[in-house]
């Protein structure tokens, strides 16, 4: 199969002209010069219908979904809104150039020179607007996780408002109550409010470094503390859960990025499970997960890490021990089973989503930049 990193880097030195559309490669670290793949029965065309994912559509093609950027040609700053395939659209395999373009082979360039990678319809069918565009993901699977406090870490907990009281006393309230904060508000208005609960324990260090939070609804602010007082005055906005004295409140976080480029680290990164969105002890795919790495610890919005279960310890069965006792141990591989796309971060703490899995998910599993 065809190396398309090294493939795009000739390229570069063929034709200035392509340097745009090739630049990906140029921005792409050393140690994430991953091998793109094209399946070996990867068709011609595929027609692009509502309910396709940019990687499901690259899946098609690829050995590796998250590879698509690559082989789009595409640059990162054009690929941070990818608003550009649409239900109607047709993309092509171009097989001559080792590329998938929405151009049909053949059409954009001159004979033996790399095609213009143009990013226009050719089809359309529908309004050309963010509404119908086709997601990088599946995004009804991670909604609830774009702006809910799921996770709050350490350090955000113990500088996180607290409600201390209620108007007329009451011990429950509900939308459109006056309530009383005491704590820092950091110049916002507009607040979540949520009640900590099980405690996140990093399966490397023991250590709790974050919290899951049970969302609980919004709070406005009506005035700010003042001379004489302790507390700002808040009304409850939205209440999914009645609140009560002691819940916390964060700000509202910005309206989240909802389209993702996929990619490898940074840099090198190996993390842990250490919680899963579901009832049960495993998670399956387009299922959410929590890792005990972040935003300090290389991931961002959009990274790609394989998903590994963790390999065993066992006896060496030719050690002899002494009298049976201190046999050597071995030490298993870790074996690979799937992929996690990582869509939130905070500072040690992720979510991703669970990806192309052949075996479930489990806490304690390592998530490490693909190889």
């Amino acid at each position: 199969m065809k190396n398309f990193s090294t493939g795009a880097a000739r390229s570069l030195a063929i034709r200035a002209a392509a340097t745009a559309a090739f630049a990906l490669l140029a921005t792409i670290p050393a140690q994430a010069a991953i091998t793109c793949s094209f399946r070996p029965n990867a068709p011609d065309q595929h027609v692009v219908v509502k309910g396709d994912t940019l990687w499901d559509i690259s899946g098609a093609f690829l050995e590796h979904p998250w590879c698509w950027p690559q082989v789009w040609g595409m640059n990162r700053d054009e690929i941070r809104n990818p608003h550009w395939i649409y239900p109607g659209q047709i993309v092509y395999f171009d097989r001559a150039h080792g590329r998938l373009t929405l151009n049909k082979p053949g059409t954009g360039s001159a004979a033996g020179e790399p095609p213009v990678v143009r990013l226009s319809p050719q089809l359309r069918t529908e309004s050309m607007d963010e509404t119908n565009a086709v997601p990088a993901i599946p995004a009804g699977a991670i909604e609830p996780f774009l702006t809910q406090p799921l996770v709050v870490e350490a350090k955000a907990l113990a500088g996180a408002a607290r409600i201390v009281a209620a108007q007329e006393d009451r011990l429950y309230l509900g939308e459109g109550d006056r309530i009383y904060v005491r704590g820092a508000l950091d110049g916002a208005a507009s607040f979540q409010v949520f009640r900590p609960g099980k405690e996140l324990v990093d399966p490397e260090s023991n250590k709790v470094i974050a919290h899951e939070a049970a969302y609980i609804g919004t709070a406005r602010l009506v005035k700010e503390a003042g001379p004489g007082t302790d507390v700002h005055t808040f009304v409850v906005t939205r209440s999914v859960k009645e609140m009560g004295i002691g819940d916390r409140l964060l700000p509202t976080p910005p309206t989240p990025l909802r389209n993702y480029v996929p990619h490898v680290p940074a840099k090198p990164v190996a993390a842990r499970v250490m919680a899963l969105a579901s009832e049960s002890n495993y998670a399956s795919q387009n299922q959410v997960v929590t890792v005990n790495r972040g935003t300090l610890d290389g991931l961002d919005v959009g990274a790609v890490l394989q998903l590994y279960h963790l390999g065993q310890t066992m006896t060496d069965p030719e050690s002899k021990g002494f009298l049976g006792f201190g046999k050597a141990k071995l030490r298993l591989p870790d074996e690979q089973y799937g992929e996690l796309f990582i869509f939130r971060v905070f500072g040690h703490v992720a979510y991703g989503l669970v990806m192309e899995v052949t075996a479930p998910v489990q806490i304690g599993d390592v998530a490490k930049s693909p190889e």
